[in-house]
C-alpha cells in the first residue's frame, strides 16, 4: 500500500474516532461522584442553609460509600441537616441509626443529645401524648449517666427538667380534667401521683396539693366506711412524707 493510502484512510478514521466521544460525551453516564466530593457538597449547602441538598449529598455517599472513612460523619451530618431543618421525626431516626451502628464512636454524646432535643422539639400541646418527651428524657438521662464527664451530659441537665416539667403539667391536664367532670376518686389518684413522681417540679406543688386535698375529701363522700378509713390511713402517709 502506498503512503497515500495510508493518509487517506487515516483522515477517514478522525471523524470516527471524535464521533466516539461525542457518543460518550451525550449518552455514557457521567462518574459517580467520589466519597469526598459528596462529603464536601453536603458541607457546601450546610454552610448555605439548603439543608434538604444537603442531607441528599449525605445520603448519596451513605448508599454509595458504606465503607468509606468518610461515611460515619455523613450519617452524623445527614441528622444535622434533618434537624436544621425541622425534620425531627427524621433526624431523630438517623441519629438513632447512627448509635446503634457505631456505638463506641467518640461522638456517640453528641448524638445522644442530638437525638433527645430531635425528640423534645416534636412536643406541641400539653392535652397530647408525650411519648416523644418520654423517649427525649430517657435518652438524656442515659446520656449523663454513660458519659458524665461530656459536655453534652452537663447540658442534659437543663433539658430533664424541661422534659419533666412537660410531663407533670401533661398528669395536671388529666387530674383536671377528672376534677372538672366530677371524677374525685380519679382525679386524687391523679393528683398523688403527680406529687409522689413529680416532687422536684416545685412551681405546680402547691397547685398539685391543694387540688388533691379538695378532690380527697369530695371522693370520702362515695366511699364506705372500711374504704374511707383506707384512703385516710394513705393520705396522712403522704402527707408526712412531703
Amino acid at each position: 500500500m502506498s503512503r497515500r493510502f495510508f493518509a487517506v484512510l487515516l483522515l477517514l478514521l478522525v471523524p470516527l474516532v471524535s464521533s466516539c466521544g461525542l457518543i460518550d460525551y451525550y449518552f455514557l453516564p457521567p462518574p459517580d461522584d467520589t466519597a469526598q466530593e459528596l462529603f464536601e457538597t453536603g458541607m457546601d449547602y450546610m454552610k448555605e442553609k439548603r439543608y434538604g441538598h444537603a442531607a441528599e449529598s449525605f445520603l448519596k455517599l451513605k448508599d454509595r460509600y458504606p465503607f468509606s472513612p468518610l461515611t460515619p460523619k455523613a450519617e452524623v451530618a445527614l441528622g444535622d441537616a434533618y434537624y436544621f431543618d425541622g425534620k425531627y421525626p427524621e433526624a431523630a431516626e438517623a441519629y438513632k441509626e447512627f448509635e446503634t451502628l457505631h456505638p463506641s464512636n467518640p461522638n456517640i454524646p453528641y448524638v445522644l443529645f442530638q437525638m433527645a432535643l430531635s425528640n423534645y422539639n416534636q412536643f406541641r400541646t400539653i392535652d397530647l401524648r408525650q411519648d416523644n418527651v418520654k423517649e427525649a428524657l430517657e435518652i438524656f438521662y442515659r446520656l449523663e449517666e454513660s458519659f458524665p464527664a461530656s459536655e453534652f451530659s452537663k447540658a442534659a441537665k437543663e433539658h430533664i427538667y424541661k422534659c419533666r416539667k412537660i410531663l407533670a403539667e401533661h398528669e395536671i391536664f388529666v387530674a383536671d380534667f377528672f376534677w372538672r367532670t366530677g371524677q374525685y376518686g380519679a382525679a386524687w389518684h391523679r393528683y398523688m401521683y403527680i406529687l409522689e413522681n413529680f416532687a422536684d417540679v416545685v412551681e405546680f406543688k402547691d397547685y398539685v396539693r391543694k387540688r388533691a386535698e379538695y378532690s380527697y375529701f369530695e371522693h370520702q363522700k362515695t366511699l364506705s366506711e372500711e374504704e374511707r378509713e383506707r384512703i385516710q390511713w394513705t393520705w396522712k402517709r403522704l402527707l408526712k412524707w412531703l
